[in-house]
Formats: structure tokens, C-alpha cells, sequence
């Protein structure tokens, strides 16, 4: 998800983890579509009892569950039943069956036009993006599907970028044998530097590995680039293109 926000020059401003418990989901689905223009979850709308998303969100709203007759047709026709179901029939009334119809029972607002709110975004899957308040995804948690999917709105979120495909946004990344707490105060007389600018500085340890990274994101190259050389003094490192690039062979421990 951090990936895909980035390709597209996207601000991701929150990620959660969220149990199956309907009161948080409930919460953070409001919360969340309240503070931010697009919000996506991922799992919980399967054929279990415990895939309970599209029941939380929908009562977040309080809006009903109806069965999508679209989504249905498009599950019969691109999904077969498991080995283990030899005797599974669409047309009879099965406790299979009854599991699989809860994955296309989707929260359903007679306020908004149908369109906006079940999108089908590749032809060769039948499972819908529910799309609930206008700006809540909810997508599948089986991260092929949960990729395919996002992928597949790219069409629709481009249009409404400032910067479509991140072809604005840019990122340095360095190498350094110092352990965070070694520059946690360098980092941070950079960061009231260089904010005003509109540039981001990052640190992330790396377990087990000699060399930590430092980053630096921001949309003019040419301030990035100026950097450069007061970064690798002050995180006594150098620029790198990946970060694994100066791991010696045997790595090691480091301190926190």
C-alpha cells in the first residue's frame, strides 16, 4: 500500500491493524473517512463468520446488506467450487453456497448512484470494490487480490492527483554504520531545516544489519541533491540506490 501511494506522488497518512471486532471497525471506519479523502481496508469480507467488514462498515452508516446480483453472475462464471465440494450447485440451497453469497452481500446506499458505489476493476476477477461514504475501499485481504485490485483503480485516482504517478516526489536515500540514537539529534536539526521546504527526513534501523538507512523525500530535485553532502558528514555515510548496498557479507548486531 506505502508503495502504491508513493508511485502515484499520494501523502499516506495512516496505516491501522484492526481485529475482528465490529465496535473498532466501526470507529476507525468513521474516523477514518471523516480525516482522509481515501481510505482502503484490506480482509475480513470472506465466507467466514469472522469476516465481518462488510457487516461493520455497513452498520457504521446504517446501511443495509443486499446481495449484488452483478457480483453474483461474475462469481458463478470466473470462480469454480473447491475439489472438496465434487457435489456444489449454484442453483441449490447449500450451507456452501450461504458462505459464499456473504462475499457478495456489500453495503448498499439507495442515496448514490449504484456506479459509485460497486466498481469492477478487472475483467478477469469477480470480486467487487465496495466503496461505502464515498471515499471507504474495502478490498480483499489475499494480497494477490488486495495488489490486482489496487492496481486496477488507478484509472480512477489519477485523474484527481496534483501529481499523477509520483512523477514529482523524490527520494536519497543513505548509508550509515551509526546507530539511531548516534543520530537522532542530527536528524532532527535537519528535519527543522529542511521542512520548510517540503522535505521529509527518515531513519530506519535495520535488524541485524551494520549499516542503517536515512532518507530524505521531498518534490525539488535539485534541493535534494544540494543536501547530499551535509547528510553523508553529519550520518558520517555516503548516498546509496538500495539500501542493502554496503551490507558487509556477515552483518551484525547494532544498538538501538
Amino acid at each position: 500500500m506505502a508503495k502504491f501511494c508513493f508511485s502515484l506522488g499520494m501523502n499516506l497518512k495512516r496505516i491501522e491493524v484492526i481485529g475482528d471486532d465490529e465496535a473498532e471497525i466501526i470507529e476507525a471506519a468513521r474516523r477514518m473517512s471523516d480525516n482522509y479523502d481515501f481510505v482502503v481496508t484490506s480482509g475480513g469480507i470472506g465466507p467466514t463468520h469472522d469476516d465481518i467488514t462488510y457487516v461493520s462498515i455497513a452498520k457504521a452508516y446504517g446501511l443495509p446488506l443486499k446481495l449484488y446480483q452483478p457480483a453474483f453472475e461474475r462469481m458463478k462464471r470466473l470462480s469454480k467450487p473447491h475439489k472438496s465440494q465434487p457435489n456444489f450447485s449454484w442453483e441449490t440451497p447449500s450451507p456452501a453456497l450461504t458462505a459464499k453469497l456473504r462475499m457478495v452481500e456489500i453495503p448498499l446506499d439507495e442515496s448514490r448512484p449504484e456506479n459509485d458505489q460497486v466498481l469492477f476493476v478487472k475483467d478477469d476477477l469477480w470480486v467487487p470494490i465496495s466503496v461505502v461514504n464515498g471515499n471507504i475501499h474495502i478490498l480483499p485481504g489475499v494480497p494477490r487480490l488486495f495488489e490486482a485490485l489496487l492496481d486496477g483503480l488507478k484509472p480512477a485516482l489519477v485523474p484527481r492527483l496534483t501529481d499523477p504517478e509520483g512523477k514529482g516526489i523524490f527520494r536519497v536515500l543513505f548509508s550509515t554504520p551509526l546507530a539511531e540514537s548516534e543520530v537522532a539529534t542530527y536528524l532532527t536539526e535537519l528535519a527543522a531545516k529542511v521542512e520548510p521546504q517540503g522535505v521529509k527526513v527518515g531513519s530506519y534501523p535495520r535488524w541485524e544489519k551494520a549499516r542503517n538507512t536515512v532518507t530524505l523525500v521531498g518534490r525539488d530535485q535539485a534541493y535534494l541533491e544540494s543536501l547530499i553532502p551535509e547528510v553523508e558528514k553529519g550520518v558520517q555515510g555516503r548516498r546509496v540506490m538500495r539500501e542493502d548496498e554496503d551490507d558487509p557479507l556477515d552483518g551484525s548486531d547494532k544498538d538501538q
